[in-house]
C-alpha cells in the first residue's frame, strides 16, 4: 500500500534506518562479478563506521564531500555516511578531465574529495596530484592548497596508500574515535530540508552549475519512482547506470532503499554482465538508457539468457526508440517497464508512466505528473499555461524543485520563476489525460546516451584553437546515442584544417563524450533577421550532412 501522505519529512538516514529495522537480513547490495553481498544490517553497519570515521577526521555538517569514482561497492555506503553526518555528497562525473575537475572543485568550494585510481584512460590520482601538488608535501588532513583554498582532505577509495591521502580502511579504523553519543547528536541536528546532495549539470544555460538537492527532494522522489514500479522488499533491481547521475542515485538507490529492494550493481555497464546479473540474481527490474537496452537486445548471446524474472524497470536519459521499448516489453519480459522524465534540478523526475498504462502511453509519452508535483505546459513567450495538445515549455512545481544552484543566484532565478515553477527548457505537449510528450528543446542541450552536453562549454573550449574564427556546436541525430556532438566551424582566412585536428586538440582536455564526432567546415551559419544563430536549423543541417549517424549499428 502506498503511504497516505505524498510527502514525508525525513532525512536519508531515517529512511535507511526504517528499512534496516524492517528487513535486516534481506540483501541490500550485491555485485555479481565479485564476492560482495551485504544485507541491510551489514550495509547500515558499514555506513555508520564510515560516517563516524569521517567525523573523527573533522568533517563538519554542511561540508561538501566529493566522490570521483565509478559504481564501486563503497559508493552507496558513502552516499548514506555523508547524509548521516550532515555533509553534502558532491558527485563528480567519472569522465571528467583536468579542466573540468578544476572548475568543479573551485566553483563548489569542495572541502573533501574521495577518489579511486582512475577510469578507462583517465588517471584520477595523477590528475589530482597535478592540480594539487601540495598533496605530496603536506600533512594529511591539513591540506592548504593555493589553487583550492577550501580543500582540506583527500581520501582514497581503497586500501592503496597515496601521499597526502587517507585510505578507506584508515577512515573505518578511526570510527572508534567518535562516540555513539556524538554521532547521534550530529544526526539529531539535521533537518529534512538540509542540502544532502550536489550534482553538476549544465542546467538550462551556461557552464555546469551545482544543483543543491535536499533529503526531502530525493527521498520523496525516489519513493514514488519505486512505488510506480510496484517495488517491494521482494524485488531485485539490476542497476547498470552511473551512480553520479540522478538516474543512479535517486531513481536507483533511493527507490530501492525506500522499499527494501535489493540493489544488484554493475561497476561499469557491460551488456553481458548486465544479462548475467539479471539471470544469476533473478532480478525483477533493470534500469538503463536506451543505448544500454539496445546493446543487450542486439547482443549475439541475448537469446541464451533467462529474463523470466524481470517485470519492470526504467528506460530514461534520452528519447526512447519505440521499437526497442516494444522489444524490451516482449523479449525481456518487462511488461511493466516505465519511462521517467525530468531534470537534475527537479530531483529529477516530474513525470513517469505507470503499471497499467496502455502501450501507446508507455512508448509514445513520458507519463504523467508524479504525486505532489504540478506539471504545466507554458508559453515560452509570456509564461501562461497552454491549452491541451499544444506545444510549449514543460515546467513543474512542487517539493522536488531544487534548493537552488550553489553560489549562483542569477542562474537559480533563470531556472525557477517567481511562481516557483522550474523551467525545463524542453518543449512538449500534454493530452487530456495529463500524459506529456517531449517534442523538442528550447535550449541547446545535446543529450548523448544519457550524458548532458552543453554546446557553449565546447564552443568556448574550441575558440582556444589556433585557426578557428567561429564555432557552433549542435546535436547530430544518432541511432546509437540519440544524439552525437557536431561542430560547425568557420576557419580564419587561408587556414587549412581536418576534422581529426580538432578532435586531437580536445583529447585529454575535455571528456571523451564531449569531443565532436562530426565536424563540418562552413562559410556561414543560418541566422534570424536580428542576427541570432538558429541552432535548431544547425541540428537540421547536421541530420542532412551526417546521415551515417542514423545508420550506425549499436555495439553488440
Amino acid at each position: 500500500m502506498p503511504r497516505k501522505e505524498p510527502i514525508r519529512e525525513a532525512t536519508l538516514g531515517q529512511l535507511l534506518d526504517e528499512t534496516v529495522d524492517k528487513w535486516p537480513g534481506r540483501d541490500a547490495v550485491v555485485y555479481v562479478d565479485r564476492d560482495f553481498r551485504l544485507t541491510w544490517r551489514q550495509f547500515s553497519d558499514l555506513v555508520d563506521e564510515v560516517a563516524m570515521g569521517l567525523m573523527a577526521l573533522g568533517v563538519q555538517k554542511g561540508e561538501k564531500v566529493g566522490i570521483w569514482a565509478n559504481n564501486v561497492p563503497y559508493w552507496v555506503v558513502l552516499m548514506f555516511a555523508t547524509a548521516k553526518i550532515g555533509a553534502v555528497l558532491l558527485t563528480v562525473n567519472t569522465h571528467y578531465r583536468r579542466a573540468e575537475l578544476e572548475y568543479l572543485l573551485r566553483q563548489s568550494e569542495c572541502e573533501n574529495l574521495f577518489l579511486m585510481d582512475g577510469f578507462r584512460d583517465i588517471d584520477y590520482v595523477g590528475t589530482l596530484n597535478d592540480l594539487v601538488p601540495e598533496l605530496k608535501t603536506q600533512e594529511r588532513g591539513r591540506l592548504k592548497s593555493e589553487k583550492f583554498p577550501h580543500l582540506k582532505r583527500v581520501l582514497f577509495l581503497g586500501a592503496e596508500k597515496h601521499r597526502g591521502m587517507y585510505t578507506l580502511p584508515e577512515i573505518q579504523a578511526l570510527s572508534v574515535m567518535t562516540s555513539i553519543e556524538a554521532y547521534q547528536a550530529r544526526q539529531d541536528s539535521l533537518g529534512p530540508h538540509d542540502v544532502v546532495n550536489m550534482q553538476y549539470t549544465s542546467g538550462t544555460t551556461g557552464f555546469p552549475k551545482g544543483v543543491q538537492l535536499t533529503h526531502v527532494n530525493i527521498g520523496n522522489n525516489g519513493y514514488w519512482i519505486g512505488e510506480h514500479q510496484g517495488f517491494t522488499e521482494a524485488d531485485r533491481l539490476c542497476l547498470t547506470v552511473p551512480l553520479f547521475h540522478c538516474f543512479g542515485c535517486v531513481l536507483g538507490v533511493m527507490a530501492a532503499v525506500t522499499h527494501g529492494t535489493a540493489m544488484v550493481i554493475l561497476e561499469n555497464f557491460d551488456p553481458l554482465m548486465a544479462m548475467t546479473s539479471v539471470e544469476e540474481e533473478k532480478c525483477t527490474a533493470i534500469y538503463g538508457v536506451p543505448t544500454m537496452f539496445i546493446s543487450m537486445l542486439e547482443h549475439k548471446l541475448f537469446s541464451r539468457f533467462d529474463f523470466s524474472t524481470l517485470r519492470t524497470g526504467i528506460m530514461a536519459g534520452s528519447p526512447c526508440p519505440i521499437e526497442f521499448m516494444k522489444r524490451a516489453i516482449e523479449q525481456m519480459n518487462m511488461s511493466e517497464i516505465t519511462i521517467c522524465y525530468g531534470l537534475t534540478e527537479g530531483s529529477p523526475v516530474m513525470t513517469q508512466t505507470r503499471k497499467g498504462d496502455s502501450l501507446r502511453q508507455m512508448t509514445e509519452t513520458v507519463g504523467r505528473a508524479m504525486p505532489a508535483i504540478e506539471v504545466s505546459i507554458k508559453d515560452p513567450e509570456n509564461n501562461t499555461e497552454m491549452s491541451r495538445n499544444t506545444v510549449g515549455e514543460i515546467c513543474c512545481r512542487g517539493y522536488n524543485v531544487m534548493k537552488g544552484y550553489y553560489n549562483n543566484p542569477e542562474g537559480t532565478a533563470k531556472a525557477i520563476d517567481e511562481g516557483g515553477w522550474l523551467h525545463s527548457g524542453d518543449l512538449g505537449t500534454m493530452d487530456e489525460e495529463g500524459y506529456v510528450t517531449v517534442t523538442g528543446r528550447l535550449k541547446d542541450m545535446i543529450i548523448r546516451g544519457g550524458e548532458n552536453v552543453y554546446p557553449r562549454e565546447i564552443e568556448e573550449f574550441l575558440y582556444r584553437m589556433e585557426g578557428i574564427l567561429d564555432v557552433q556546436v549542435a546535436g547530430v541525430p544518432s541511432r546509437k546515442y540519440g544524439e552525437e556532438v557536431g561542430a560547425f566551424i568557420i576557419l580564419k582566412p587561408d587556414v587549412a584544417m581536418e576534422p581529426e585536428d580538432v578532435q586531437d586538440f580536445c583529447r585529454g582536455e575535455i571528456s571523451r563524450y564531449k569531443i565532436p564526432k562530426y565536424i563540418a567546415f562552413v562559410e556561414s551559419y543560418p541566422m534570424t533577421a536580428s542576427g541570432k544563430i538558429q541552432k535548431y536549423k544547425l541540428r537540421e543541417l547536421a541530420a542532412e550532412l551526417f546521415p551515417q549517424a542514423m545508420q550506425e549499428a549499436p555495439k553488440a
